[in-house]
């Protein structure tokens, strides 16, 4: 059986280290460049869908899901939180 002291040293580096990870990834994905890029590729993704026949409601109601899949914030609502 694991050492339970080890495993709390563990986690209490992992609960150090992952705030800032992810702030470090919500920069990165939410700097002015990404917001083009993001912006560009939902455009692909709606015009795409259109050309593949699908109506307007469809395309844009698989375009808001494709954008949702890149929201860290509400990704992140979705994980439970710790109770020290």
């Amino acid at each position: 059986m694991p050492d339970p002291e080890k495993i709390k040293e563990i986690l209490d580096v992992v609960a150090e280290k992952v705030p800032g990870l992810l702030k470090e990834l919500s920069i990165i994905l939410y700097s002015p460049e990404s917001a083009k890029q993001y912006a560009t590729a939902a455009a692909i993704f709606y015009k795409e869908l259109k050309n593949a026949g699908m109506s307007e409601s469809e395309s844009y109601e698989l375009t808001s899901q494709y954008l949702s899949t890149l929201n860290i914030g509400k990704m992140m609502k979705g994980f439970p939180k710790s109770h020290d």
